[in-house]
């Protein structure tokens, strides 16, 4: 029965529109326990101090979930078709359309459903980057992928543009094996490209110098030392996975939710220099680009203009 539970739950996942479905069992993540820890005493997590909450339960699935058994690991594209104004100032792909965070955990949800509909009573949760979870260990023993020196998961053919989240359920299943092989090997394409260092050895990142934190989770004043090195990023940045040689095999998502508004393509630099409240409410209604709020966009502007 576990393996037909499975291959129905890895079946539904499809129908949902995920671009992959691994399953682990639920257990300590031993290795992964000493390399947060001593992230965390480095600093590494910027101005993220939740980062430092629930250290337990984001070592142990167990502690979200009564009786956990199994993570139920899923991917989903993000990749679009259509990119930017070239002379613009730029936004991370994964922002372009409405927030994953709602539009994937709805399918988490119907995911869910499905799987009590069909077997009876599964008790589990939901989660999309939102909790103490850690989500790349999870998709890496699930057999989704390997992390690559950007920290990010990259799956063989597929690449990395692709979100993650996680099913944590309180029934047995059949386990995938785990990604053992780093497919980089000695390519250093992404640690080269960032501009700002922030990719150190062994798959770490100072998010001190992340330009995704810089211009998302910092609510201070961007660091000065940063003013030539942004590369016209004003929300998150895409510059480790853009020259990732596997993500030459990524191919445009088909999730309506994620289309970016025209305006959003066509924005020139100073179409973003004069944007209203009123305009930002209406190209990111529904955005996770709503996270910065109009003022954090606005000094995010501000910041690469006066160069």
């Amino acid at each position: 029965m576990k393996n037909q539970y499975s291959q129905f739950i890895k079946n539904e996942a499809k129908r949902l529109g995920f671009l992959n479905c691994g399953i682990a069992k639920a257990a300590f993540l031993e290795t992964e326990a000493p390399r947060l820890e001593a992230w965390l005493n480095n600093g590494y997590q910027g101005s993220m101090a939740y980062m430092e909450n629930h250290f337990d339960k984001r070592l142990d699935p167990r502690l979200l979930v009564d009786d956990a058994k199994s993570i139920v690991s899923l991917s989903f594209n993000y990749y679009p078709s259509q990119f930017q104004n070239s002379e613009s100032y730029k936004i991370s792909k994964y922002a372009y359309g409405q927030d994953y965070h709602h539009v994937i955990k709805s399918k988490l949800r119907a995911l869910l459903a499905s799987i009590q509909d069909e077997i009876g009573a599964v008790n589990g949760r939901c989660f999309v980057d939102s909790a103490p979870v850690l989500e790349r260990a999870w998709a890496e023993r699930a057999g989704l992928g390997w992390n690559g020196k950007h920290s990010l998961l990259i799956e063989k053919q597929k690449g990395s543009f692709f979100f993650l989240a996680e099913l944590i359920i309180d029934l047995e299943l059949e386990y995938d094996t785990p990604t053992k092989t780093d497919h980089c090997g000695e390519c250093t394409r992404c640690i080269d490209a960032c501009p700002t260092e922030a990719i150190l050895p062994n798959n770490v990142i100072d998010s001190n110098k992340c330009i995704s934190h810089l211009t998302i989770e910092l609510k201070d004043s961007i660091p000065n030392q940063f003013k030539n090195d942004m590369e016209n990023w004003m929300f998150g940045c895409d510059i480790c996975q853009d020259v990732c040689p596997w993500n030459r095999f990524s191919k445009p998502h088909n999730e309506p939710l994620f289309a970016p508004k025209e305006a959003l393509l066509n924005f020139n630099k100073k179409d973003w220099e004069e944007i209203t409240e009123e305009t930002f409410g209406k190209i990111f209604q529904k955005s996770a680009v709503k996270r910065t709020k109009y003022s954090g966009l606005k000094r995010n502007i501000a910041f690469l203009k006066d160069r």
